[in-house]
């Protein structure tokens, strides 16, 4: 996958299961797992010996299963942002108007010339 987070959480399909289980040894870093039933991406990871623990967010031994989400990733383009919601082309024409993101987009100038050259998500307030 991509370092992006472009990612759709929504269904994968009809009949499709949501997420499928996976040893903990098997878990990568940039991967995905299900943390307190929400998908999450795997930003770095750790083994410890037995009683040797530091500071971390989730343990679990690695001959445990662990739910990992059906992640799907879409590229649309962007034609519009209104009251908070994104207006999407999809690569069959169609629009997509359903996708609520506060964007923060960083602009460089140099000689007259601006440009977008990142984006990141607003944080919440």
């Amino acid at each position: 996958m991509e370092d992006e987070s472009h990612h759709d959480f929504g269904g994968s399909g009809s009949g499709a299961s949501a997420t499928y289980p996976i040893q903990c040894s098997a878990l990568r870093k940039n991967g995905y797992v299900l943390l307190k039933g929400r998908p999450c991406k795997i930003v770095e990871m750790t083994t410890s010996k037995t009683g040797k623990h530091g500071h971390a967010v989730y343990l679990s031994p690695s001959t445990h299963n662990m739910d990992v989400p059906n992640v799907t990733r879409v590229e649309y383009q962007l034609l519009n942002i209104d009251d908070g919601f994104l207006s999407l082309m999809t690569s069959d024409g169609s629009t997509k108007d359903d996708v609520r993101k506060e964007l923060l987009i960083t602009i460089i100038s140099a000689m007259g010339e601006e440009a977008a050259i990142s984006y990141k998500e607003a944080p919440r307030s």
